[in-house]
């Protein structure tokens, strides 16, 4: 007997049906992104990060000494490995179905995330590029500034729902907006 499964997003039921034309607070989530943790062993820190600094099409989010999470829409999980495993010093494990990737912009988007995390996201504090464990409503993640005005969330697949619906519910005076990316 042969079984089919089909992916289905953990946020599907959340976002499905729902859809609006984004305002400019919006949750972008990107249905397959590829994400990766990486290590770097004893000695190899300086090496690893450097190498990984220079992979194209992958955004490198720090988690803490000798560790990242390499995110990338492009690349898929496979080549992503491939390519991070030939960096001497290194081990990866890819955690793209584990892990959920959220997307949140908007020009109120600091105060949205102020409802729900407990940093100080002053752009002279947290500036473009910069990333760190945290928790997220709760849940434990990783929260990366990625523009003037645009963060983005990476949790675990089971807590995914809860931060979703957390953020939506911190959003909803700035009309919040939630969609699937279109890639």
């Amino acid at each position: 007997m042969t079984i089919a499964f089909v992916h289905r997003h953990v946020l599907e039921d959340h976002i499905t049906g729902f859809e609006t034309k984004p305002n400019p607070h919006h949750i972008t989530v990107p249905r397959h992104p590829t994400i990766l943790t990486v290590l770097a062993h004893a000695g190899s820190e300086a090496a690893v990060g450097a190498a990984l600094q220079r992979l194209d099409g992958v955004t490198l989010r720090f988690c803490g000494p000798c560790e990242w999470l390499c995110v990338s829409e492009t690349v898929s999980a496979e080549g992503l490995l491939r390519l991070v495993r030939e960096i001497e010093g290194a081990s990866a494990f890819d955690h793209s179905d584990g892990r959920v990737l959220l997307q949140i912009t908007g020009p109120n988007v600091r105060k949205i995330l102020a409802k729900c995390l407990a940093v100080d996201l002053h752009p002279e504090a947290f500036a473009i590029g910069r990333s760190a464990n945290m928790l997220v409503a709760h849940v434990s993640g990783n929260l990366a500034r990625t523009g003037e005005n645009s963060f983005e969330i990476i949790v675990p697949r089971s807590y995914a729902g809860v931060v979703f619906e957390e953020l939506k519910e911190m959003g909803r005076e700035f009309a919040l907006t939630a969609g699937f990316s279109e890639a």
